[in-house]
Order: C-alpha cells, then structure tokens, then sequence
C-alpha cells in the first residue's frame, strides 16, 4: 500500500499541489488524468521518491517495493512487453541479464561459479521466478492482451509499438498499478 498524506509542492509561486491525500490500495488499478503540465509525471515522481515533497508524507508498505519504469518512447522498441515491464525493477532486471551471459557459456570458470551462486541468490530475493508471472498480472490490469505479451509477430507486441511507452510504475501491492500517459490518461 503507498500513502501519501498532506503532500504540497510548488515551483516558485506555482503551486502544484496542496494537501494531496490518497491511499493506493491493493487490487486496484489507478489512472492519473490532466492536462499537459498539470503535474502527472512530476506526482509519479514524488511517489518514486526522485522529487521531494515541500511538506507531507509518502509512505510505502515495509515489505512493498516501488519499480518504475521512466518515460521514454524509444528505449524499449526492441524488447517484448513484458521485458520492458520487468525492466521497471532496475536490479531485478540487471541480475536477470548477468545470470543469462553466465548461463550462456559453455563452461563457467571457479570465480563465475561463485557469481552465478551470488546472482541467483540475490534473484530469489528479489522473487525475479515470479516476475513474469507478476509483469502479466500488471499487463492484464492495464488492459494489455495476453497476445501482445511476448510480442507473437504483431507489430504492436514490441514495446514500441505503442503499448508500453507511456511512464508505469507498480507500487509492489499484488495487482495494484498506476498509469500515466502524455496528456491524455
């Protein structure tokens, strides 16, 4: 669960928000909706912790993580779906890419044996078995058919195709996600 409590912000005499209160629950799917230059990416980015509140709290659950992957409509275009939305957990998706170069080798060397050992130990930690299962579950809540997933040879199953270049984050709560796209939704 992610509160937020009593959040302000302003920039100079411009005051983006004032005594914002929300709690984001689990199961539920929310929308951020407003005008261009409303202050959409710049909440997304208070929740991410990469802004600072001028005063209040947000507040995310002991055992919750926030992943969130950045707006970039051209970063992804060569990855499947669920690869981009894997790549919102920054580490998680580091250490699935370091296991699968050792893992691609013939042979691993005394040393590589040990990092495997270190990387899959810190993948567990991170429940990276269940990430494609959990980044389906977040496809499915937005909306995205299972279809275009794993990007089965239609021009929309590649991230850049136009489902997933708009900013996601999940706040770690089974089910529960935020969305927030260029001023529209």
């Amino acid at each position: 669960m992610i509160n937020v409590t009593n959040v302000a912000l302003s920039y100079g005499k411009k005051v983006l928000f004032k005594d914002v209160n929300i709690k984001f629950t689990p199961g539920n799917c929310y929308g951020l909706i407003g005008a261009n230059g409303a202050g959409k990416s710049t909440f997304l980015k208070m929740l991410a912790g990469d802004i600072e509140p001028d005063k209040g709290e947000i507040a995310i659950g002991p055992k919750e993580r926030l992943s969130v992957l950045r707006q970039d409509h051209f970063a992804f275009e060569e990855e499947t779906v669920i690869n981009t939305v894997i790549r919102g957990h920054a580490k998680l998706y580091e250490v699935l890419e370091a296991r699968e170069v050792l893992y691609a080798k013939p042979e691993f060397t005394e040393a590589e044996g040990m990092l495997m050992g270190k990387l899959e130990a810190e993948f567990a930690e991170m429940n990276g078995y269940e990430a494609e299962s959990e980044a389906a579950v977040l496809l499915k809540g937005l909306g995205v058919p299972e279809a275009v997933h794993r990007g089965r040879g239609n021009a929309h199953g590649k991230a850049g195709g136009g489902i997933c270049r708009n900013e996601r984050l999940r706040s770690g709560v089974r089910g529960g996600c935020a969305a927030q796209g260029p001023g529209r939704t």
